[in-house]
């Protein structure tokens, strides 16, 4: 019995979320709508388009995508084999991978170039922190088809039109950094002239390092272990064995940053985390963010297309990461516009909810944000307990349903934030779509 009574009691307690896999709730969620709201509207500005990815992907698209010995591949994908069928599947690490899958089986290429993006959840098994989730949300921007420096620096100065549309600013906020890993003939030199480097010094390297030796070592580049820092910093730079045609292509970039007065740093050290890009790559990163600093980070993909089965076409995308983001614009002070009603409904009889209920409609078709005060279990409660909860939901007004008022075909509408002389007035029940413009705040 007293195992029942145990299991019963198990049954029923509460249950929590996956651990690194985290709810947002009303107040912190206005948040993220906002700063969402803000990405839509400067991506529609800059012509860049929306598409959908499922959240489930096959597992080799990651694995042919990404690189097989990425750390996302080996140590960090939700994997598992169908029951059903027995395909290999995985929640998306990522979003590039699957979209460039979706661009090449529904041949999305075929009339010309894309500029589109992506936002969602991402997932990745790795062991939670202050700004890493294994449930975490990016912004994905991709423009495909486009071979020339001018897009590459086109989403470098969007993503510097979106940190002054939040109220950060580069310098201050956030800092650029941009590197070129050139292409596949320039890399493969610079990766003999790495391994040489490396087996120079392989007892300086961790045992991470020295299992990716000779299959990437461009990840080396990449360690977090302060203890490699002499061995890495003296590395050959990649910088060094660019061609003719890589070099123009990145002073390209610069040259058109320059000329739009953004300021950054070339990074030789900066290789990003997949294997498939080339040339251009960057990261904006923040002093606010402490050693976890990447905010957003992406490069050109000019192979990666063909690497999935798609006729060869050039690519270039960044993703940004949301919680990373949130955590900048909370240590920088940042906060969404007001999320209150424009106004607050009391009604002290019940009985007039009938007459209440379609004027309350016609306003919010107006554009009005109306909350209007509910019934608890003892009713609608006093006048007085109403205005206190109108006052406490930041509504402009509120707008007061007496009997006197109804009986005239009219509701007191009383000012609650625009100071001690703001008077009391009445409107018409029935024309509530010619005043309801004086209520708007936004």
């Amino acid at each position: 019995m007293a195992e029942k009574n145990t299991a019963a009691r198990a049954s029923n307690s509460p249950l929590a979320a996956v651990k690194g896999m985290n709810d947002l709730l009303p107040d912190e969620a206005a948040q993220w709508e906002w700063v969402e709201q803000c990405m839509r509207d400067l991506l529609a500005r800059w012509g860049y388009r929306n598409l959908r990815t499922p959240i489930v992907e096959p597992t080799p698209l990651f694995v042919r995508g990404l690189g097989e010995v990425t750390d996302i591949v080996e140590k960090e994908m939700f994997s598992w084999i169908d029951a059903m069928n027995g395909d290999a599947l995985s929640l998306r690490p990522e979003a590039t991978a699957g979209i460039v899958r979706a661009i090449v089986e529904h041949n999305a290429l075929y009339n010309g170039p894309l500029r589109i993006w992506q936002l969602g959840p991402m997932y990745r098994h790795e062991r939670p922190q202050k700004g890493r989730s294994r449930q975490f949300h990016q912004l994905d921007v991709e423009a495909m088809g486009h071979p020339g420096p001018d897009v590459d620096a086109e989403l470098i100065l969007m993503l510097r039109a979106l940190w002054r549309e939040l109220g950060l600013r580069e310098g201050e906020h956030l800092v650029l950094e941009l590197n070129s890993l050139g292409q596949l003939p320039e890399r493969k030199a610079h990766r003999e002239a790495l391994v040489a480097h490396f087996e120079a010094h392989a007892d300086k390297l961790d045992a991470d390092a020295r299992r990716r030796l000779h299959s990437n070592p461009l990840r080396i580049l990449d360690t977090k272990n302060p203890a490699m820092a002499p061995v890495v910093d003296s590395a050959p730079t990649l910088m060094d064995f660019l061609g003719a045609e890589s070099l123009a292509h990145f002073d390209a970039v610069r040259a058109m940053l320059d000329a739009a007065g953004l300021a950054y740093a070339v990074n030789p050290r900066l290789v990003r985390g997949m294997d498939y890009y080339n040339l251009t790559v960057f990261e904006w990163k923040s002093p606010l963010l402490g050693a976890q600093s990447t905010v957003c980070g992406g490069g050109r993909y000019d192979q990666l297309i063909e690497t999935l089965g798609g006729k060869p076409a050039p690519g270039i995308g960044f993703g940004l990461g949301m919680e990373r983001l949130m955590l900048m614009l909370e240590a920088a002070g940042i906060r969404a516009p007001s999320a209150a009603p424009d106004a607050y409904a009391l009604v002290p009889d019940a009985g007039a909810l009938p007459r209440v209920m379609p004027m309350l409609e016609a306003l919010r078709s107006q554009g009005v944000s109306v909350l209007m005060h509910a019934a608890a279990r003892d009713g609608l409660g006093s006048l007085k307990s109403q205005f206190k909860k109108a006052d406490a939901s930041g509504a402009a007004f509120a707008l007061i349903f007496g009997a006197d008022e109804l009986a005239a075909g009219q509701v007191a509408v009383k000012p609650l934030r625009a100071g001690e002389g703001a008077g009391q007035f009445t409107r018409a029940l029935a024309d509530a779509a010619t005043w309801a413009h004086e209520l708007r705040q936004r």
